[in-house]
């Protein structure tokens, strides 16, 4: 590989990343495509060594900018993997932390579930909100029946925890 990762791993911070099981599996399942990706790519470069077109020659710096790229993002998810561990399901349920699965209740009378995890696996749409973002970030520490209160500017809002599983 070439200098610049090499340096990255001597300089690189080794903070323990937690991850659901969830988030573990994705890791692993990206981490498997990616090595599939990388051997496809290599393949064809060996089948494009068999030509010697300009065309050919332009489609061949395609597949190693490809391949340096698919790399590069390999070499990252190894080492958020590497760096990271389940979190431990037997930790207190009393406050959220996380891996905590909460339960909101809005003003309207609205319930909403969000699971609280590390930035690298946080995805709103399915419910995984990151410790980092505003509601995280006061819903941690909190018990249940407290009111949790968030914002960042001109976005505002509170909600009622109402279950921490």
């Amino acid at each position: 590989m070439n200098t610049t990762i090499a340096t990255k791993e001597t300089t690189e911070n080794k903070k323990t990343i937690l991850l659901s099981k969830k988030g573990m599996k994705e890791l692993r399942k990206t981490v498997a495509q990616l090595e599939h990706d990388r051997l496809a790519v290599m393949r064809s470069l060996r089948e494009s060594d068999k030509t010697t077109g300009h065309d050919d020659r332009f489609e061949r710096n395609e597949r190693l900018a490809r391949l340096e790229a698919i790399e590069a993002e390999l070499y990252e998810k190894q080492q958020t993997l590497s760096n990271s561990k389940l979190i431990s399901s037997r930790r207190a349920r009393m406050k959220v932390a996380v891996g905590s699965v909460v339960d909101l209740i809005d003003q309207q009378g609205r319930i909403f579930r969000y699971t609280l995890v590390e930035s690298v696996e946080a995805n709103p749409s399915d419910g995984r909100i990151s410790l980092k973002s505003p509601l995280g970030s006061s819903l941690v520490g909190k018990t249940v029946k407290d009111v949790v209160e968030w914002g960042n500017g001109t976005i505002r809002g509170s909600m009622q925890l109402v279950r921490i599983t």
